[in-house]
């Protein structure tokens, strides 16, 4: 027997105060997920850019912005404007210039927007657009690996007095060299090695300090690759470097690469963040830095030994074709390795200044949440990256500050070690993760 004429739509309307009411119930219940659920990391994401945009906003208006490099960056490329190539002979008020070419072409361009460098508060902004931007590609990231509960982005972005000051009250050089960084991770995860080294090589030409991730990504590139394959991707890193640098290398070749690749800088004592519990005299000495540097490089051939693929597997295994491998039972994730091997670098810095904690505090979720939860409690994780970011603020640094940003990255370090036993498998779509065999797409 057919309905009578709308008996439809109030049986709908009928039921529809219980829908309401149900999804109602469904929502209260899910606001702790979407705070804890790694799957919600794009929603949660999405609000906090929006608020960053109004803290920026509010930064921008409200805190004086402090001069420290932003003259003299731009006193260094006015001498390029004015026909200056011997990098010898490029100077500003902090000391000679010591950053490679990209550096010089990008605040070029930020020389001639901002009106010779005297148009401040266009330049805080143009910042405060590329803090929005890194975040964006951080966020991109975070949501490939789905590690870490969302909650935990809220002390990354809105709660990081130092981050917002480095980005827009100082005008560091450092943020324009990770923004470059995370762009080229995104391409990476997205499997475009070859623009992602042209990225990755952009990167080290506006500062060095990229090239602590150099030794991840050359692991990468040779697990993906092996060595014939890795070569062509070294050769655009090393053919951009000679393409920027050129106009310098013509003029003066040595001044040009041991100016803007000078491993061997001495840094003041009074501006270090990470060593201040030592003697200055300790601080100088070469034999501390070679200890350090030992211990640099014996952390990444540990890491690379046995956290980075499996222990049993020689090293020289990555040399050969990967179609002439087996196929390993867990994948190689691009941002576990690269990440790491940024941090060990970080921990073993003959000294880090203020700015450099843009170097990596991005990646300070993931290290601490990529391990299995039982590993470290996520109260004493959020506990850690409090007490880095207090480390990081206090300004001089201290004996106990020092120690206590030391004591952080010792238990980070711990925990990566004993929490990673193999590869970490990547979290991702089923379908994304059968793309490669060797090396997944998704984290």
């Amino acid at each position: 027997m057919a309905p009578a004429p709308g008996s439809g739509l109030r049986r709908k309307g009928a039921a529809g105060p219980g829908s309401l009411r149900q999804g109602l119930r469904r929502a209260w219940q899910e606001k702790h997920r979407v705070l804890l659920a790694p799957q919600y990391t794009g929603l949660v994401a999405a609000w906090l850019c929006l608020a960053e945009v109004g803290v920026t906003h509010w930064v921008i208006h409200r805190v004086a912005y402090t001069e420290i490099d932003w003259k003299a960056y731009m006193d260094e490329v006015e001498g390029v404007v004015n026909g200056t190539f011997d990098y010898t002979q490029l100077k500003g008020d902090t000391g000679p210039l010591v950053y490679p070419a990209g550096f010089v072409y990008i605040f070029l361009g930020l020389y001639y927007i901002t009106s010779r460098g005297t148009n401040i508060r266009l330049a805080q902004y143009l910042f405060g657009a590329l803090y929005l931007v890194t975040l964006l590609l951080v966020f991109r990231i975070y949501s490939r690996t789905r590690k870490v509960p969302p909650y935990v982005f809220f002390f990354m972005c809105c709660a990081s007095y130092r981050i917002h000051s480095i980005y827009i009250l100082r005008l560091f050089n450092d943020p324009v060299a990770m923004a470059i960084l995370f762009l080229a991770v995104n391409l990476f995860l997205e499997e475009r090695w070859s623009w992602g080294c042209f990225f990755f090589s952009l990167a080290v030409s506006v500062k060095m300090n990229v090239l602590l991730f150099a030794p991840g990504l050359l692991f990468l590139l040779l697990w993906r690759f092996g060595l014939l394959g890795t070569i062509p991707k070294l050769s655009i890193c090393a053919l951009l470097q000679v393409v920027l640098g050129l106009p310098f290398l013509l003029e003066n070749p040595v001044g040009y690469v041991t100016r803007s690749f000078d491993l061997g800088r001495q840094f003041l004592f009074k501006w270090t963040v990470n060593w201040r519990f030592l003697p200055e005299e300790v601080f100088q000495h070469r034999a501390f830095h070679l200890a350090l540097l030992a211990a640099h490089l014996g952390a990444l051939g540990l890491f690379a030994l046995h956290r980075w693929h499996r222990s049993e597997w020689s090293l020289l295994s990555l040399l050969k074709d990967p179609a002439e491998r087996k196929s390993p039972p867990q994948p190689l994730t691009v941002v576990f390795v690269l990440f790491t091997s940024n941090f060990i670098g970080v921990c073993c810095s003959r000294s880090l200044h203020y700015q450099f904690y843009v170097w990596y505090f991005h990646t300070l979720p993931y290290l601490l949440w990529c391990t299995p939860a039982g590993k470290l409690s996520h109260l004493l994780r959020v506990l850690i990256l409090g007490l880095i970011e207090l480390s990081w603020n206090t300004y001089p640094s201290t004996l106990c500050s020092s120690a206590s940003l030391h004591l952080c990255h010792g238990i980070i370090l711990l925990q990566l070690w004993y929490g990673t036993t193999a590869p970490l498998e990547p979290q991702g779509p089923p379908a994304a993760q059968k793309t490669t065999p060797s090396l997944k797409k998704t984290e």
